[in-house]
């Protein structure tokens, strides 16, 4: 596995529209660690619902590596966390939504900040919405991180409507200002394929993880706005894996990664554009 790709998706298999039982979930997780592909996958996404109903426990052994997703709102991570604690379970990383689209996302950011005071061995993704109060909020979470507090953006690129879908000049100003900050971010929903293409079904058009992988590249080696959102643009997938191909021994910048309720889908993508499994050698 390229070291660019080391970690890019992490194993959402019990959210929509996977939906995977725990129990599947966990014994699925287990295959992928011990499999050739296991660098590509970073750790088991549980939602603190689960955890604070005990459906986690007994059924990984202490060490298991989660990250835990705070579907029941900022206020119950500190239970959830307790509890993964008792279990000897290891939590990597927390994401939890700071406000809902046209919200201010300040107090909600405010709260979590507060909250995670204390954590200083988990990362944290304030999950902000493309909306109203986005740049300040980065602005808070570039301060904070610039103090030493090991917090991150996290945002969402697909979804059940069409307006839930960033348009690529829309995520490119996201990527972009992140950059400006130094400020990691992650992405969730609707990455299910590596180029940009159309859903047959709904009609959505999804953003692709490749695309998005050489955009923040592209970013980072000081593109604008224009240009990051040509390469979220394109569904040439030999245009978007150039870029991509040529960093393949160097860590990825800025973008952490994403959760995908499917490791099989970019993995099966990444081995049809021949970016792994040997498809770097010339």
């Amino acid at each position: 596995m390229p070291r660019l790709l080391a970690g890019l998706v992490d194993d959402a298999a019990v959210f929509p529209p996977g939906s995977a039982s725990l129990p599947d979930a966990v014994a699925a997780h287990h295959r992928h660690r011990a499999d050739w592909y296991a660098d590509l996958v970073g750790p088991l996404l549980v939602p603190a619902s689960a955890v604070l109903d005990g459906k986690l426990g007994g059924l990984v052994e202490p060490g298991f590596v989660v990250g835990l997703i705070g579907d029941t709102g900022v206020r119950g991570l500190p239970a959830a966390l307790s509890l993964l604690a008792e279990d000897g379970i290891q939590v990597r990383q927390v994401e939890v939504a700071v406000a809902k689209r046209g919200e201010d996302p300040q107090p909600g950011l405010a709260e979590l900040l507060k909250l995670a005071e204390p954590w200083h061995d988990l990362d944290v993704y304030a999950e902000i919405p493309l909306t109203f109060g986005l740049m300040g909020a980065l602005d808070t979470l570039a301060q904070a991180r610039a103090d030493g507090r090991p917090v991150a953006a996290k945002f969402r690129t697909g979804g059940l409507a069409a307006e839930l879908f960033p348009t690529p000049v829309e995520l490119a100003a996201v990527i972009c200002a992140c950059r400006d900050r130094k400020l990691p971010f992650k992405l969730t929903a609707g990455l299910h394929h590596a180029i940009r293409h159309r859903d047959p079904e709904t009609g959505f058009t999804h953003h692709g993880f490749v695309n998005v992988l050489a955009a923040t590249l592209a970013a980072v080696a000081g593109a604008e706005v224009d240009g990051v959102a040509e390469l979220l643009a394109t569904t040439d997938p030999v245009r978007a894996g150039e870029r991509v191909r040529a960093h393949r021994d160097a860590e990825r910048p800025l973008w952490v990664g994403y959760g995908s309720c499917s490791i099989s889908e970019p993995l099966t993508d990444l081995i049809r554009l021949a970016l792994v499994n040997g498809g770097f050698e010339k």
